[in-house]
């Protein structure tokens, strides 16, 4: 078997795996069965200068939306996406629904790589079948501007059909941003969080 196709297997496999441990509500990163956890490192990037289209359809500026105060956890999707999308928004939905009464008080953003497909009423659609409440914002906008956040968050791999699962986050502006590269779980979002509450002047975002 050649690398694309054992690479395109492993994929494969590695949703399936995630899919049950969402479905069961597994306590750790999905590492049964052989499947490797998420790989977490610590990166510090520079959020670009550029203009998003927000799900209500308001452009607005990237910086201003990351950089409102509230810690931030973000990932790229596209609508049509049928293997890593759906499993990474499952994964958003699991963890806020798990921040209870204090879930807009974290900033969930999932920016799609899918722009010219993906228009803010499409976006709505999307954050429906999430149960996407407030808090957890959809954005669209210029390929050009996409393809800038992609690669200032060293996340772009040319073309929408090769992203990889990638979460990103980060305790408040000016912070690092806690990178998580492959199937994160709930369980993983959740503890991490917890690690703001030893950020000075978060304890009251995350309580």
């Amino acid at each position: 078997m050649n690398i694309a196709k054992s690479g395109a297997l492993a994929l494969v496999c590695g949703v399936a795996v995630f899919a049950a441990s969402v479905a069961a509500g597994a306590s750790a990163d999905a590492s049964m069965d052989g499947m490797p956890a998420a790989r977490r490192s610590v990166a510090h990037y520079a959020v670009p200068a550029v203009d998003v289209v927000r799900a209500d359809g308001r452009t607005v500026a990237l910086r201003h939306e990351l950089d409102d105060g509230r810690p931030v956890v973000m990932n790229f999707v596209f609508t049509s996406c049928t293997t890593i999308c759906p499993m990474a928004s499952q994964l958003f939905e699991r963890f806020q629904q798990s921040l209870g009464a204090r879930a807009s008080s974290v900033h969930l953003v999932s920016i799609s790589i899918d722009p010219e497909q993906d228009t803010p009423a499409r976006l709505r659609a999307y954050a429906k079948k999430y149960h996407a409440a407030r808090g957890w914002d959809y954005y669209t906008g210029s390929t050009a501007a996409v393809e800038a956040v992609e690669t200032a968050f060293n996340a772009f791999n040319g073309d929408k059909m090769s992203h990889r699962p990638l979460t990103l986050m980060r305790a408040a502006p000016g912070r690092p941003w806690v990178r998580l590269d492959g199937f994160a779980t709930p369980a993983t979002l959740i503890a991490e969080s917890r690690r703001w509450s030893m950020e000075p002047g978060l304890a009251r975002a995350v309580r």
